[in-house]
């Protein structure tokens, strides 16, 4: 009965979660403590990376780690061609330095969380988005001051603290993974560990719809207090998404990697860390107060793009036929 139900809700995952995102909108912007709702965020996040860790198994994770052209890949994608990329969209609104400051703080950051759920979906090597997690948690720390210094000058260096990164990475990666591995040891060991692994992966697309409804839900408000400086922002964000899709694609044809980790390279470029920057946004001061709901803003249309992305990506990286040998 529930592997039924698992099978008829992935059928349809792309259009419950299209649904969740509208209902998310809805309850955001008419009921007035939705806002409140942004608690929920990181615990729902958590759960659903959990779900998806405890569909990786972690010898794969350990063998995607010593992938050292993968993880250049990753890096060079995210820290060279990303960084002039958004620099350059960024001047599409350089007469206003709020919204400068906004779009580079979350085009700098490649996000470390739901991109291994839409990775996976789309038939990606998650298991080495996972793996290359740390990496690129550490690596944004360290450049995003130097990013901001030299786009924006001084003043971009005093916004920047460890603590929000430092806090999503040990809740939305260490603690979910530490449980997704405690469980596969346990399932292998007790039937009552399997059940439980069983379960938790059968709720992955209801823990998907309930992600992403919270986050709109939580934010729709923000958004729509500042729509009018936020239009001018969402082509930009969008056109990223689809530029990002081409510069991944090329990326990981020119290190030569396997379909699974090309496509993987894609949704890396793409996907931005708007969810964990949000409470370092939040927090600046009152000449930035677009900041957090240009964070928003990225993340809903980013949300809505890796619907499509999860349909895009195997037909922008098809899988390889086999040469036909000679009779």
């Amino acid at each position: 009965m529930t592997g039924h139900l698992m099978a008829r809700l992935e059928r349809h995952q792309i259009g419950l979660y299209l649904l969740a995102i509208i209902a998310g909108a809805g309850i955001g912007l008419l009921v007035p403590g939705a806002p409140g709702l942004e608690v929920a965020i990181n615990p729902v996040l958590a759960l659903l990376l959990y779900a998806t860790f405890l569909g990786i198994p972690f010898a794969a994770i350990t063998r995607a780690a010593r992938d050292g052209r993968f993880m250049v890949a990753v890096v060079v994608l995210n820290f060279v061609l990303v960084p002039v990329i958004a620099y350059g969209l960024s001047r599409l609104v350089a007469d206003s330095p709020a919204l400068v400051f906004g779009m580079l703080l979350v085009l700098l950051t490649p996000c470390i969380d739901y991109v291994i759920v839409f990775s996976g979906l789309a038939g990606a090597a998650s298991e080495r988005l996972l793996a290359a997690s740390p990496l690129l948690m550490l690596a944004q720390l360290l450049l995003l001051p130097v990013y901001l210094l030299v786009f924006i000058g001084p003043e971009g260096l005093d916004v920047v603290e460890a603590g929000p990164f430092a806090e999503a990475f040990l809740v939305l990666i260490v603690l979910p993974l530490t449980a997704a591995a405690a469980t596969q040891a346990l399932a292998r060991r007790h039937r009552v560990g399997a059940r439980l692994q069983a379960l938790v992966q059968a709720l992955m697309v209801p823990l998907m719809m309930t992600t992403l409804a919270v986050v709109v839900a939580s934010q729709a408000q923000l958004a729509s207090e500042a729509a009018d400086q936020l239009l001018r922002v969402v082509p930009i964000f969008a056109g990223f998404l689809v530029v990002m899709a081409v510069v991944g694609a090329l990326t990981g044809r020119t290190f030569g990697l396997d379909v699974p980790s090309r496509r993987a390279l894609v949704f890396s470029g793409a996907t931005r860390n708007g969810l964990v920057i949000l409470p370092l946004a939040l927090a600046l001061p009152a000449s930035l107060a677009l900041a957090p709901a240009i964070a928003v803003t990225q993340t809903l249309v980013e949300l809505i793009g890796m619907v499509i992305y999860v349909r895009l990506v195997p037909v922008l990286v098809p899988q390889q036929r086999p040469t036909p040998t000679l009779p």
